[in-house]
């Protein structure tokens, strides 16, 4: 099983030696389980190419995914890629933080090909706490996808990561839960206009007060081409089958329900889970990767979720929620996680 090092506060003894740990593994172009404001990161160097297969087969993911590229700040990240005015000013407002920018590759980046898929351009993010601190110590940028098999539910604690990777690598940083709990939101910019590539972290209504700028949509999911993480119709998935918008329960059903919303039947449930009693989308979205392993480990027929609020960070909710009950029929290549 993979060894497990608790990080501390910063600049004590216990985060140096996990930071410490962390770098000898990824020097030797292994990945390690990292933790992150958004989720748990399967991280490894970016710029090497037996470390980034190591993230794949750990993963089992097809090579045609680009990953995320994290950096320890905004000046690392210029030396890879090459920012508009526009996305330098989203890269300022909401770095360090839950926003990935889809940005066109500079021809001296060291990042490898594996990394971005052959894409001319690439995934960055600045992520908040010990991943930038680990990165600005290493000295190149770490893809990071989710640290779980590919398709399955993200990780949001270090006890996740365990029960999933453990026996497949060797390292695991535990940060404790992570707060934001959903990945981050992917933006690119073109011609002047912001779109909306994966609902996550921060909210469009974020983006929109920020710029004054209206943020564009994607297509229904799985319809465009893949440009950036999260773009498969089926991810997130549990074993069990999901279903949305549910007003009542069917026969050994599990329950996620949302405010202290109650429906007919749920006290047949098999288990009943509330994202947030209070209504609050930032709390849902911290539980919903653990509630629905919780809900997915109860030996329930399937889990039913009620209707989501779509505004705020209910988009990016609802978004992996629709990703998880996706039919899952389709071929591999369509149907992989990620991250």
């Amino acid at each position: 099983m993979a060894k497990m090092i608790a990080i501390g506060d910063v600049g004590s003894e216990a985060r140096a030696a996990a930071i410490g740990a962390a770098v000898t593994v990824l020097s030797h172009a292994r990945p390690i389980a990292i933790p992150t404001e958004t989720v748990y990161g399967l991280a490894a160097d970016a710029c090497n190419p037996a470390a980034i297969t190591a993230i794949y087969e750990t993963k089992g993911r097809p090579r045609f995914n680009p990953l995320i590229c994290h950096m320890a700040d905004l000046a690392m990240a210029e030396t890879h890629a090459v920012f508009d005015p526009l996305s330098r000013r989203l890269a300022e407002q909401f770095w360090p933080g839950p926003l990935t920018l889809v940005l066109p590759l500079r021809s001296t980046t060291p990042i490898h090909p594996l990394a971005t898929a052959g894409l001319d351009s690439v995934g960055i993010r600045v992520p908040e706490g010990f991943a930038g601190e680990l990165i600005a110590r290493f000295g190149r940028p770490l893809a990071a996808p989710s640290a779980n098999s590919s398709g399955r539910i993200s990780p949001t604690t270090a006890a996740h990561v365990e029960a999933d990777l453990g026996e497949r690598i060797e390292l695991v940083i535990d940060g404790g839960p992570c707060p934001v709990g959903v990945e981050s939101t992917i933006l690119k910019v073109e011609d002047g206009r912001i779109r909306l590539l994966r609902p996550g972290g921060i909210s469009v209504e974020a983006i929109e007060s920020v710029t004054g700028m209206s943020v564009e949509r994607p297509k229904a999911a799985g319809t465009a081409a893949i440009e950036a993480p999260g773009m498969l119709a089926s991810h997130y998935a549990p074993n069990a089958p999901v279903r949305l918008e549910a007003d009542r329960i069917e026969a050994r059903e599990a329950l996620i329900t949302f405010g202290g919303r109650r429906i007919e039947g749920d006290d047949t449930a098999a288990l009943v889970l509330d994202l947030s009693p209070a209504g609050d989308l930032a709390e849902a979205a911290s539980h919903l990767f653990a509630y629905l392993k919780q809900a997915d480990a109860s030996g329930s027929s399937g889990i039913a979720v009620v209707s989501i609020p779509d505004t705020g960070l209910g988009e990016a909710i609802n978004d992996r929620l629709m990703r998880a009950a996706a039919p899952r029929d389709m071929p591999l290549e369509q149907d992989e996680s990620l991250g």
